[in-house]
């Protein structure tokens, strides 16, 4: 797999953002690995903690996947139908070997798929064992808006477009930074047939 260069990365807040690292062909790649994810694993709408559905659509691959209901948030080892997780693909893995600065491999590719009107409130990445170890996320379709704050909720914040192929490192100081996705340009992308953004999450568990 080609993965591009990060010479162009962007430091927002702290989190590290990487345009255009993957190419066409590469993005094709992931995106029919991921089909077979979702295929083993189906997307489903979570509850929060306050029993609020979520607009976003999630499943996960690898060891854990994380999920969240009234019961609260957290890691599990398996889907909430019951079935285990499939394997995190190689196409993804290699993204994370060249990118994420870390010899330790991912145990949770989360995947969330954005369709019309989908947006991620503000959050942290705070469930994960060792907080020194980074999250890399891989932008796949419809442009989002990623907004990044700091380590404390409110005050100020930026925003960059993430476009098809980007992809964003949250490490050092900025790997508690809030952050989420406001919103999507349904339609500016033609990578995924029917429209809608999906983003991986990869990230080290335990």
């Amino acid at each position: 797999m080609q993965i591009g260069s990060e010479k162009n990365a962007v430091d927002l807040n702290g989190v590290r953002v990487m345009p255009a690292v993957l190419g066409p062909e590469e993005q094709a790649a992931i995106v029919a690995d991921i089909r077979q994810v979702c295929a083993q694993a189906p997307l489903m709408r979570l509850e929060t903690a306050r029993g609020k559905k979520m607009s976003v659509r999630m499943t996960a691959a690898g060891q854990f996947g994380w999920v969240s209901d009234p019961r609260g948030y957290r890691y599990q080892g398996h889907h909430p139908a019951g079935m285990p997780w499939p394997p995190i693909p190689e196409t993804v893995l290699a993204v994370w070997r060249a990118l994420s600065g870390t010899e330790r491999q991912p145990e949770c590719c989360l995947v969330n798929f954005y369709g019309e009107g989908a947006r991620l409130g503000l959050h942290q990445d705070r469930d994960e064992a060792d907080l020194t170890q980074p999250v890399l996320s891989i932008s796949l379709g419809d442009e989002g808006l990623f907004r990044v704050g700091g380590l404390e909720r409110g005050g100020s914040t930026r925003s960059v477009w993430l476009r098809s192929g980007d992809v964003v490192v949250l490490e050092g100081a900025g790997r508690l930074a809030y952050h989420g996705v406001d919103r999507i340009r349904f339609g500016s992308s033609r990578l995924l047939p029917q429209g809608g953004r999906l983003n991986l999450t990869l990230r080290v568990v335990t």
